[in-house]
């Protein structure tokens, strides 16, 4: 694996992030650095998934990067009757996803689809994985985003979201913000790489609040929705039709 030195160095001028060929050759040092329990989430859609994807039915996979959440579904399924397609915009990621999943040793099939998530026609869902994803699309899209993948998806489908979030109350919200620049200073960043990281995904990573999402899913259908992970500022619900 190779280690995250992106922003390691000062830059006068630090550009908007992108999911590039740079970001690609280091994103699994680069999340597990900078996402407390990334690695506790992505176990955990293996264990979701070997309980709700039904045969016959499709999971999805939005937003897929390097597809550890694909590759967590089809390790930990008990039956192969099922599509399993993961999404992603940016060509370099899938590009790294494709060499991994050579890598990875399990059979069922996983189909890599370059493609805005917008535009995915989802069909027969049972399982559809959200994993840091929504809080990169525009924040007016997003119900009519959500509420495409609801109508594709089947009665009793799992919506797995993984956000950041931002929280109402400032104190908190600096509480959690402290927090999580000392988690990532324990995992060996420096005060440079957090701040320019920072001001990279500025414009870019455009989170909500943990009611607003909340209540987005409650309006458009889904009959459960409750967090069942969150470490300071980062949080995965689950929501189901």
């Amino acid at each position: 694996m190779k280690k995250d030195e992106l922003y390691a160095d000062p830059q006068q001028m630090v550009p908007d992030f992108v999911f590039d060929e740079r970001v690609a050759k280091v994103f699994p040092d680069m999340i597990n650095r900078s996402v407390p329990g990334y690695a506790t989430i992505i176990n955990m859609i293996g264990t979701l998934a070997s309980r709700r994807v039904t045969r016959g039915s499709n999971s999805y996979d939005l937003g897929c990067s390097l597809g550890a959440a694909s590759m967590a579904v089809r390790s930990s399924m008990p039956h192969q009757d099922y599509g399993l397609i993961a999404v992603d915009n940016s060509l370099p990621m899938l590009q790294q996803a494709e060499k991994l999943l050579q890598q990875d040793q399990a059979d069922s099939p996983i189909q890599l689809v370059c493609s805005d998530v917008r535009n995915v026609v989802i069909e027969r869902a049972s399982m559809i994985i959200l994993n840091f994803t929504l809080q990169f699309i525009p924040a007016e899209d997003r119900l009519d985003f959500l509420t495409q993948l609801y109508d594709g998806m089947q009665d009793n489908g799992l919506l797995v979201l993984s956000e950041k979030i931002a929280l109402s109350n400032e104190a908190s919200q600096n509480l959690f913000t402290e927090m999580h620049h000392s988690f990532k200073k324990a995992q060996g960043y420096s005060d440079l790489e957090i701040s320019q990281k920072r001001s990279a995904l500025e414009n870019v990573l455009v989170p909500e609040t943990l009611e607003r999402h909340k209540q987005r899913l409650q309006k458009i259908g889904f009959s459960t929705v409750e967090v069942w992970f969150q470490c300071f500022n980062f949080v995965s619900l689950l929501a189901i039709k």
